[in-house]
């Protein structure tokens, strides 16, 4: 089942669209504004439908938000030291958020746009693709983009997300969705508990301003070696709160490869994710202070969710070693990320 219908609308006029997709026990809501996944409901053990996903219930709320909650992020996703790169011989400047760095591209982020609806079916399941314009010189980026992030959810409880994209010149693209995830339900305490296996045998060193370094460190004996899987809390305090890029084992293709499982054991929720890209940004939701009053009126607490953002990998325009995060007339961005639920 699908439905679309106008939920509130922007300062200068533009209506929001509230994009529903429901098919079998599973449901997933949609906004225009910034291709946000507002909720997604899942069934746990005995069969009791919560939404597992953080947000507000005023999608105005996004808007004066920096968590982020659900946002597709862009034209660049994570960080970007010092708001500066290089490219073909010329200095690019981008607005700088995070102290002296530039994170989500500031406020040019496509999560705080109203992106451009249309819905459909595919193969009998219900989806919507979101499409935006981003012209050359916002946020300081080289370059028109033309983007569309398309969501399918289906009956046996996977939602994929398909982003495409294609740019008039060489430019910056990493793309990714920013959602919260608590298995327990939205709002029901901290994530630490959820039980979290990684197919990832690095992750990228940072500083203190959770930059990259440059250095590609192994995980294993380490507070990041999630292989083997273990509960998310037990080494958090040692590793500072996860915030940090892992590195998928596999080689990246054009076929998504899971990587990632995770087990919430009193609801028996589980949650698979598999990906086209080469990296994950696994972020614990720490710097959420119960300040951020989310759907049903329930503050969200320090390590209330849990992000799993697939990307490219953070400061990519100045590291040469990284993948190239570089796109152009002609490479055009291409990526797939599903996330499967099921429970146990």
């Amino acid at each position: 089942m699908l439905t679309k219908q106008v939920v509130a609308q922007t300062n200068d006029g533009q209506p929001i669209y509230l994009i529903t997709l429901s098919s079998g026990p599973y449901s997933a809501e949609i906004l225009s504004l910034g291709a946000n996944l507002k909720t997604l409901k899942t069934p746990d053990r005995n069969q009791k439908v919560r939404d597992i996903v953080l947000g507000f219930e005023n999608p105005l709320d996004n808007l004066t938000s920096t968590t982020y909650f659900g946002q597709v992020v862009g034209r660049f996703a994570n960080r970007i030291a010092k708001g500066t790169f290089s490219l073909d011989g010329k200095q690019y400047t981008l607005e700088t958020n995070e102290g002296e760095n530039s994170l989500h591209s500031g406020k040019s982020n496509w999560g705080w746009r109203n992106w451009h609806v249309e819905t459909f079916e595919w193969d009998g399941n219900p989806g919507v693709v979101l499409s935006l314009f981003s012209p050359e010189g916002e946020g300081g980026f080289p370059g028109n983009v033309n983007c569309t992030v398309s969501y399918v959810l289906t009956k046996n409880g996977e939602l994929r997300i398909e982003y495409e994209a294609t740019a008039s010149q060489a430019t910056p693209i990493n793309l990714t969705n920013h959602s919260y995830f608590n298995l327990r339900g939205a709002g029901s305490g901290e994530i630490t508990a959820h039980e979290v296996k990684l197919a990832c045998d690095r992750y990228l060193e940072i500083n203190d301003q959770l930059v990259p370094t440059g250095n590609i460190l192994p995980v294993k004996g380490t507070a990041f070696d999630f292989t083997k899987g273990k509960p998310l809390g037990q080494d958090i305090e040692e590793a500072g709160g996860y915030d940090h890029c892992f590195i998928l084992e596999h080689t990246p293709t054009n076929k998504p490869v899971e990587f990632a499982w995770i087990h919430e054991p009193v609801s028996g929720r589980t949650m698979k994710i598999k990906t086209t890209m080469p990296a994950v940004q696994m972020y614990s939701g720490n710097f959420l202070e119960g300040k951020d009053i989310g759907k049903g009126g329930v503050a969200y607490p320090k390590h209330g969710g849990v992000c799993f953002e697939t990307q490219y990998y953070p400061d990519g325009p100045n590291h040469e070693s990284f993948p190239s995060c570089i796109f152009s007339k002609e490479r055009p961005y291409k990526h797939t990320t599903v996330f499967s639920f099921g429970v146990k």
